[in-house]
């Protein structure tokens, strides 16, 4: 590790009952100079290492698996590959080959004029949001289906055509896909967008006993909602189609690094940014899910047995789910990606604060776990099994697409990771 942020401790000491977080409320601020100036240091809780550095694409997603391999995606348009490995501190390779990584059609076609993600292909990666590891040793790939195009200057995301956007199981021993998910046209739409994947791999949570996946829809152009997989039987269904807690908030003007942030897209009017819920994560025990739309600063939850329900076998299994979300509350600002630890935290990534928050069910506050300034947009975020959190960082508000074709990033992209507080590790209740 090159770099590690000693964080100083704050002037207050109060923190939250009932939890043993590291952090003392207010403790980015401290004096300096000779008159005792106040100043907000941009900084709290355990120290924050840089664990890899990117100098080739910007990452999304990541996992780790038991033994430390660490697995990164990125989301295609020009990129070589989409998913790939880490194999030293600042370098990474395609995984589990580059053949696997390269769609022998190609990233989409057209038809009647309109361009699709490329379709019916099951065995090659098209553009991947996110990655999960379970301990059976098992990498989770989820792929959108859906990649980025440049035509005529212009930056536009297609359709996906079926048989593009899947589930991938591979193999992490003899690193080869070991089962592929694909979903039916009335489960997953031509502007749907998969964007984060949890599992609740016991045998009790479903008929067929071979446990269950939960898939985020945040599509910004049409029905946002879960997506639920049976693994043992491949059968799939929606929930939450389009129910409030699910979608986009429109004209949201956040703040990133201080800066009133507008869209900027080539080509396109002046816009905000739309992306409906994003992050979602399981309660240790797999019994809630707590979710949000990134344009929000609402935290919501429902019983996980409702998403499990399946509308074709229960004509009332939808308005059940509708009418059991629960509003938590505010939390303090928008959020990305939320992750998870063995001790009921729910970590939310807070791309306004360049922090890391945390909700946890027994105090139901929001309190803070990391602050630092490289935090420029934490995308993705994952608990591995050595008890430190691990999250990319990629500088989203300054890509080209939402800067009018201006890339503002700065290389490297990152790595983070810091220890979790009480001894938390990762959760293997459901697995």
């Amino acid at each position: 590790m090159k770099s590690t942020l000693f964080v100083a401790t704050g002037v207050l000491s109060y923190v939250v009952a009932q939890a043993n977080f590291p952090v003392a409320l207010n403790s980015t601020f401290e004096t300096s100079g000779v008159r005792n100036v106040r100043v907000d240091t941009g900084t709290y809780g355990t120290p924050v290492e840089e664990y890899h550095y990117f100098y080739d694409q910007w990452p999304i997603g990541l996992a780790v698996s038991k033994n430390g391999r660490v697995f990164t995606c990125y989301t295609r348009g020009t990129y070589a590959y989409t998913l790939g490995e880490v194999v030293n501190e600042t370098a990474e390779v395609a995984y589990p080959n580059l053949e696997l990584n390269t769609p022998p059609q190609g990233l989409s076609a057209v038809s009647n004029g309109i361009t699709f993600g490329s379709s019916n292909d099951e065995s090659h990666f098209i553009s991947v949001q996110a990655l999960y590891v379970t301990p059976d040793d098992t990498l989770w790939v989820l792929d959108t289906g859906r990649p980025t195009i440049i035509q005529e200057e212009k930056i536009s995301t297609p359709y996906a055509a079926p048989g593009g956007p899947k589930l991938v199981a591979i193999d992490l021993t003899t690193n080869s896909i070991r089962k592929t998910y694909t979903l039916p046209p009335t489960v997953h739409y031509p502007d749907s967008y998969m964007n984060d994947l949890r599992f609740d791999l016991r045998p009790n949570v479903t008929q067929s006993g071979g446990g269950i996946a939960y898939i985020v829809d945040s599509s910004n152009e049409g029905r946002t909602g879960f997506i639920m997989i049976d693994l043992a039987t491949g059968e799939s269904w929606r929930q939450l189609n389009q129910h409030p807690s699910t979608q986009v908030i429109p004209e949201v003007v956040p703040s990133y690094n201080g800066i009133p942030f507008y869209l900027r897209q080539h080509g396109h009017p002046l816009g905000f940014q739309e992306e409906g819920i994003d992050g979602a994560e399981l309660d240790q025990y797999g019994e809630v899910m707590y979710y949000s739309a990134l344009t929000t600063d609402y935290l919501y939850s429902i019983e996980t047995r409702y998403l499990r329900a399946n509308p074709n076998n229960d004509p009332l299994a939808n308005k059940n789910a509708f009418d059991n979300v629960k509003n938590l509350g505010q939390r303090g600002g928008n959020a990305n990606g939320f992750t998870g630890d063995s001790l009921g935290n729910v970590y939310m990534l807070m791309p306004e604060h360049n922090a890391i928050f945390i909700y946890n069910y027994t105090s139901r506050l929001t309190v803070p776990y990391v602050r630092d300034p490289r935090i420029v947009w934490p995308d993705s975020a994952n608990v591995g099994w050595d008890g430190y959190l691990y999250v990319t960082i990629n500088q989203l508000p300054y890509q080209p697409n939402w800067n009018s074709g201006v890339d503002r990033r700065i290389y490297p992209g990152l790595i983070l990771r810091s220890k979790l507080p009480d001894g938390g590790s990762k959760n293997t209740l459901l697995m």
